[in-house]
């Protein structure tokens, strides 16, 4: 496929489809030009996949099977990084089984508050444990060309609690040499195909508008060259989070 070719046979609304997800788990098909719908799958330490007529909110009742790896915290507890990517090797092989692209994980947050609720899944409160273990899973996903990682939760996620308006406030040296730090090493040296940005604020300003880390930090000094995504319910404006480098709104 000419991409150039085909952007130019595209109608602005067909372009502006291609910003916002289609159902819940999928991006939008552009059926004339033969843009496919991109499928997209929970998690970190195995797949969540949809049945057709499935609510990915509403339980594992509507969802298929696939095996239950360990999580985050067991994976980084085992210091091994040849089994990490093993286990992103298998988990690629069920997402080619179930037609996924992109699996949402791996995620690195640092683990700051113990009563995190998502500390189960994120790896250690160590930011270079956590990078060198998402290095090799995003490696081990990605490894066949068939399927994509999607990094997150960018960035300053510790606490569940109040997430959709919680403020992280953290000064410039600790940002980036503990916060972001898992997430620059996974970028630079395993290129992940996608970033989901955080629900909360980093320094006063929601991670899905955030120029400073999506655009100055991210594309501009990472060089990252992948998309960017919400997490569900994750935009608060799309203008500002088009501005602040969001590339896609889910779901």
């Amino acid at each position: 496929m000419n991409i150039e070719k085909t952007i130019g046979q595209m109608t602005l609304e067909e372009k502006a489809s291609l910003l916002s997800g289609y159902q819940n788990m999928a991006t939008y098909p552009i059926e004339r030009l033969s843009i496919s719908s991109l499928t997209l799958s929970d998690g970190p330490n195995g797949l969540r996949i949809e049945k057709k007529d499935g609510n990915s909110m509403s339980g594992i009742s509507n969802t298929l099977p696939s095996t239950c790896f360990p999580s985050g915290v067991n994976l980084a507890s085992s210091f091994d990084k040849e089994l990490i990517h093993q286990i992103g090797n298998a988990i690629a092989e069920e997402c080619v089984h179930y037609d996924v692209n992109i699996v949402l994980g791996p995620a690195i947050n640092i683990k700051r508050n113990p009563l995190g609720g998502r500390n189960f899944e994120y790896y250690s409160e160590d930011p270079f444990l956590s990078g060198k273990i998402a290095e090799s899973y995003v490696e081990g996903v990605q490894e066949n060309g068939k399927v994509g990682c999607c990094l997150k939760h960018y960035a300053c996620n510790n606490n569940e609690k109040y997430r959709y308006v919680g403020d992280s406030i953290v000064d410039l040296r600790a940002l980036h040499e503990i916060y972001l730090k898992p997430f620059e090493m996974a970028v630079r040296n395993a290129h992940p195909f996608a970033i989901m940005s955080a629900y909360n604020k980093v320094n006063g300003i929601h991670c899905s508008e955030n120029g400073y880390l999506q655009n100055e930090i991210l594309r501009d000094t990472w060089g990252f060259d992948g998309i960017t995504m919400t997490d569900w319910g994750g935009i608060v404006s799309r203008e500002s989070g088009l501005l602040g480098g969001t590339d896609i709104e889910m779901p």
